[in-house]
């Protein structure tokens, strides 16, 4: 534990010192806080219009920005050689793994929560704005992104060899996971018989964080009518009393998977350069 302390402490430094952090935040509480503004009719509840904007403004720029910084986070210690410098001293793969992940996790979720912050306060001020629970839930569906991709970008960092690397992989998983998705969904079922397409989809949601997080959202948020028919057995899951725990339990393995397979490439490498 102390190893992982001093390494999440050392990223907690170099985060907060890092101005890409500071631009993202600026221009994430930008666009909410001119969504805000825009529609500037009172508090909004619930699934709307303006939440569905929000949601797909949270999506653009969240995902990418989780996903750069952390990648970059590791391939900075190979290119700069800290890495190197850090092998020869007794500290473990896990815990330099698991202090990184801690580390740009507390910075990239405090970035999150300044930038709610700054927008709910602008928008009490101009009396609009989301209601506390949509906002509460609108801030834990940034959370959950911020984590799923985090181990992503831990994933990626693993791989690469520098941020070249980590960029184009990046841009490349940011394009499948965002924007591409309904389309490449719609292409691949469109090769299914129909009796296949509901369980499909079901199953796919697992693939994709970014979708499995918006789902659970829109679901929370009340819009889980517009979902389709093909979503009704996500729609009851997520409605029931153990709908949160399941998604815990679902987010927690999605991570760790991650986690393990980046521990498992990193730790490799190291050895094969012993």
């Amino acid at each position: 534990m102390r190893q992982i302390y001093h390494i999440a402490n050392r990223e907690l430094k170099v985060g907060f010192r890092n101005p890409w952090a500071y631009s993202f935040m600026a221009l994430f509480a930008l666009f909410m806080l001119c969504l805000l503004l825009i529609q500037a009719q009172g508090y909004t509840e619930g699934y709307s219009g303006m939440t569905g904007t929000m949601l797909n403004l949270i999506l653009y720029l969240l995902p990418l920005m989780t996903l750069l910084l952390g990648s970059f986070s590791l391939t900075a210690e190979k290119e700069e050689g800290s890495w190197a410098l850090l092998s020869t001293y007794p500290l473990s793969t896990p815990a330099f793994l698991a202090g990184k992940y801690a580390g740009v996790a507390i910075v990239l979720l405090v970035i999150v929560t300044l930038g709610f912050g700054i927008t709910g306060a602008a928008g009490w001020l101009a009396s609009a704005g989301f209601d506390f629970h949509t906002y509460m839930v609108l801030l834990f569906f940034s959370c959950s992104i911020v984590l799923f991709f985090l181990a992503i970008a831990m994933l990626v960092g693993t791989l690469a060899r520098n941020r070249w690397q980590a960029l184009t992989i990046d841009v490349a998983i940011w394009f499948f996971a965002i924007i591409g998705w309904p389309p490449l969904l719609i292409a691949a079922l469109g090769f299914l018989p129909y009796y296949a397409i509901k369980p499909a989809i079901s199953a796919l949601v697992f693939v994709n964080p970014a979708e499995l997080a918006r789902l659970f959202t829109v679901i929370k948020l009340g819009g889980g009518s517009i979902l389709g028919p093909e979503y009704y057995e996500w729609v009851n899951w997520i409605k029931q009393p153990g709908g949160v725990w399941g998604y815990f339990l679902v987010s927690i393995v999605w991570i760790g998977a991650l986690y393990l397979l980046s521990l498992l490439i990193w730790q490799r490498r190291r050895r094969s350069h012993v």
